[in-house]
């Protein structure tokens, strides 16, 4: 991999998110199946996509380590993640892959299937060690790895790099994302021993109720084991956070769903966001569930994300806000 993108921030970043970015081809028409849609809007997808522009709608300065093709849908990627003000110095243009795609169907409230184009491989799977922004990695208070970050090589191995720059309590947070897609995988198999020793490294593990049980993964165990805080997704019935000191539940808030594929990553950043800004554990849980439910009720996942002034509205009165969608 040979070139990096050109918006470089000025100030050290408060956040690093290795994960994948593409373009998503999201369909203009809801209950149609794939072969149906007569026509798609593109945005900006991907963890990597989806968290950081999250994260810097939320005020945090934020730089996207992922991979893009030398091509017209890399450039429209890295451009709209740099107006939202992401630091895509972190991306890193591969001369000859293509930029990754997805496609989807909705089937509100609970069904999006997706159709990715990513293999045999693409871009952002193709990140290596050498490519990773090691001084921000050591200083930023938040670092960021997606699951699917491990589904190949060589960015597997830029995945436990990452983990491992991180060790000994470096930061406010190091969160490792299940992120489970298993039609990213060409061998799913392998995925829960991966997610077992990256979370060995992580102090805090995201991960929806089926990720967890995907991974292998026993939410208490992990606390027993020394991971500081567990947060688990339980979709429309709310989400969980577990830390030595106990767990806090937290109800879930009825919206109407358009899309459900951005709410984990609205969750994740918010989350992260939170943290900077010392939130209580009551109210760290309250405001992620509140960004995830917004993001459900628009089509987009990167461009539905929430500024924090609409999370703090949604966590403190989701009636009104709610509303506002029939306004």
């Amino acid at each position: 991999m040979t070139d990096r993108g050109t918006a470089v921030a000025r100030t050290p970043p408060d956040a690093v998110v290795l994960g994948r970015v593409l373009a998503d081809l999201y369909p203009l028409q809801s209950r149609t199946p794939l072969e149906d849609v007569r026509t798609f809007e593109r945005f900006v997808g991907g963890y990597g996509g989806n968290v950081g522009t999250g994260l810097a709608r939320m005020g945090v300065r934020t730089v996207v380590v992922s991979g893009v093709g030398d091509d017209g849908h890399g450039r429209f990627i890295t451009r709209a993640l740099a107006a939202e003000g992401v630091d895509t110095s972190g991306i890193v243009v591969h001369p000859s892959l293509r930029t990754a795609l997805a496609f989807c169907e909705l089937w509100p409230p609970d069904h999006f299937p997706l159709l990715p184009y990513r293999f045999p491989t693409c871009p952002d799977q193709e990140i290596t060690p050498d490519d990773l922004p090691r001084a921000a990695l050591e200083h930023a208070p938040l670092a960021y790895v997606s699951g699917v970050a491990f589904a190949q090589r060589p960015s597997r191995e830029a995945a436990f790099a990452a983990l491992e720059l991180r060790a000994g309590g470096r930061g406010l947070a190091t969160i490792l994302d299940l992120d489970w897609r298993p039609g990213y995988w060409l061998e799913p198999d392998a995925y829960p021993g991966l997610m077992a020793r990256a979370a060995s490294l992580a102090d805090t593990v995201i991960g929806s109720d089926g990720e967890f049980l995907a991974a292998g993964l026993d939410a208490d165990r992990l606390i027993t084991a020394g991971v500081g805080r567990v947060l688990l997704k339980h979709g429309p019935d709310g989400a969980s956070l577990l830390t030595p000191d106990g767990r806090h539940d937290e109800p879930g808030l009825p919206v109407p769903v358009v899309n459900g594929l951005g709410a984990g990553d609205a969750f994740a950043a918010a989350f992260g966001a939170g943290l900077l800004r010392g939130l209580a554990v009551p109210d760290l849980l309250r405001h992620a569930n509140a960004a995830g439910a917004i993001v459900a009720t628009r089509l987009a996942c990167s461009a539905a994300m929430p500024t924090w002034d609409e999370v703090e509205r949604m966590a403190a009165d989701p009636v009104a806000w709610v509303a506002t969608l029939d306004a």
